[in-house]
């Protein structure tokens, strides 16, 4: 469906996560200009708007009336009237309500605006010293059942940062899952309280931060980051078989020495020189 000159706009507006002083100005004028602010607890909301001189009317919306309420807000979003989505902190959607809203709104036609502001998923990772240039957010895990399981395999296995929440009464138990895995050795990091007085980066591996947080137990927010598993090295009998493979199919010692080097990460010269040993055991020719 395509916009209309009377649609309105749904911004989705992030909100401090302890420090007050990370409002944007373009936040604050945002929800001053809308018709409504949707928020999860009005009443939670309204202290943040009575500090910033905003009267604009709020609206519940939460995980238990999100599917029920949608489509209602939709319907005002198209007739021209402009709402804005807030969670009770940090970014929307991010580990919140709100998903349904805007999948619904952006297949109206509804201009869906992010203003951008705190997340404790980003400034935990930024602050964490690992790796950023690639991860996964997992959000909170289920406390139990498969699903729990698979992500924490998923965690155990993965090769790249993996980031989640976790309640501050689950965090030992939640490193010794993933020590219990193998991954004892990672390198890991607690980030509580960001933004607010009690602020904390505790960096270790996962089983000096699960021995700490036995005898410690946290208080407050958390977020939890390990670092990415290294790559298990290819063995030989990995490459032999990989090239053997390759040039069986007709691939020449120097495509197939190539395609090994980049998947296994094997030096060029070694690739090739058994790329060379494959192809005469196999009687290829090198096309």
């Amino acid at each position: 469906m395509t916009r209309t000159d009377t649609t309105g706009t749904l911004y989705v507006v992030s909100t401090p996560i302890g420090n007050m002083g990370d409002f944007s100005f373009r936040a604050v004028e945002t929800l001053k200009s809308v018709d409504a602010i949707l928020a999860e607890d009005t009443r939670h909301t309204r202290h943040l708007l009575d500090r910033y001189g905003i009267a604009t009317p709020t609206v519940a919306y939460h995980e238990h009336n999100e599917a029920k309420t949608a489509p209602r807000l939709v319907a005002r979003l198209t007739a021209g009237k402009s709402l804005a989505l807030v969670s009770d902190a940090g970014t929307p959607l991010v580990s919140d309500p709100g998903s349904r809203l805007v999948a619904a709104a952006a297949a109206a036609g509804v201009p869906v605006v992010a203003v951008p502001g705190a997340s404790a998923l980003l400034a935990a990772l930024v602050a964490s010293g690992l790796d950023t240039g690639r991860f996964t957010f997992f959000g909170f895990l289920t406390r139990g059942g498969r699903e729990r399981r698979r992500a924490l395999d998923d965690i155990s296995t993965s090769t790249h940062t993996s980031v989640l929440y976790e309640a501050p009464n689950r965090l030992a138990a939640t490193l010794g899952e993933l020590e219990a895995r193998g991954g004892g050795d990672r390198a890991a990091v607690v980030a509580r309280e960001m933004t607010k007085q009690f602020e904390e980066i505790r960096r270790g591996t996962v089983s000096e931060l699960r021995a700490y947080y036995e005898e410690a137990p946290p208080r407050g927010e958390l977020v939890l980051l390990v670092a990415g598993a290294r790559a298990r090295p290819a063995s030989e009998v990995d490459v032999h078989q990989r090239v053997r493979a390759l040039r069986s199919a007709g691939m020449s010692t120097r495509d197939a020495a190539a395609v090994v080097s980049r998947e296994l990460g094997v030096p060029k010269r070694v690739a090739y020189r058994l790329a060379q040993e494959a192809g005469v055991e196999s009687g290829a020719g090198d096309t």
